[in-house]
């Protein structure tokens, strides 16, 4: 178990030095302050007219980075330091969520998949590491007996959250690569601005990247202690 502590200890670190580094960025380019003097939300609008999107409301939410695409209610949700706001930060951040908006529209592939692993993930993602240390206790080390498929029944619960956390790199990926296509097209931004949209929206899916390899190692190490003990 020693292990595993210094494990999620290292991830966890990792984790907050990449989102800590997102969150000065974000305040870096908050003070990059758009020339057309667009707010997120006319931003946000702007995208979706011209992509053909008319059925997708753009809303503010409460908090600090807590935007996203809600495919259930379409609805572009932004939070109030981007709905408002008009410089490169609040400008990427909604086009990219705007992204997410046009990937369901066009039925992106990716994002399908991954709306289709929500409700599986969001029952087994809780429970799945107690169900393998279950097993554990109960013997699965040795290979045999209920506690064996007890921990690979919790193994495979784990790993549908390993799957989600990877099929969810090539969507926001996507919607990044969408919004910035976009925001050049369309002369959104100036130069300076669009390198701040860049390297906002970089960080971002770094945390993304970081979020996938703490759930594969997490699986790794769990299924090192199921298997790694039979000879």
């Amino acid at each position: 178990m020693t292990m595993y502590y210094v494990l999620i200890g290292a991830i966890a670190l990792v984790s907050w030095l990449v989102s800590n580094k997102l969150k000065s960025k974000f305040k870096h380019y908050s003070k990059v302050h758009l020339r057309n003097g667009m707010s997120g939300a006319e931003i946000a609008e702007k995208m979706l007219a011209d992509h053909g999107i008319r059925d997708v409301k753009v809303v503010s939410t409460p908090g600090m980075l807590t935007d996203h695409y809600n495919p259930k209610n379409k609805t572009v949700n932004l939070s109030e330091g981007v709905y408002s706001q008009r410089n490169a930060a609040s400008a990427a951040v909604a086009a990219h969520e705007c992204g997410h908006a046009v990937q369901h529209a066009q039925a992106y592939e990716w994002l399908s998949l991954r709306s289709k692993l929500v409700p599986v993930v969001s029952i087994t993602s809780s429970m799945s590491t107690w169900v393998v240390f279950g097993g554990l206790m109960l013997g699965a080390a040795a290979g045999v007996g209920f506690g064996y498929y007890v921990a690979i029944a919790g193994l495979v619960m784990m790993s549908f959250a390993t799957l989600f956390s990877f099929i969810t790199l090539p969507v926001e990926y996507d919607a990044s690569n969408r919004a910035l296509k976009w925001l050049k097209a369309k002369n959104i931004v100036s130069q300076e601005e669009y390198a701040g949209s860049e390297d906002s929206l970089k960080w971002a899916a770094r945390t993304y990247v970081v979020a996938a390899i703490g759930s594969l190692a997490t699986l790794v190490y769990w299924g090192l202690q199921v298997f790694g003990g039979r000879d």
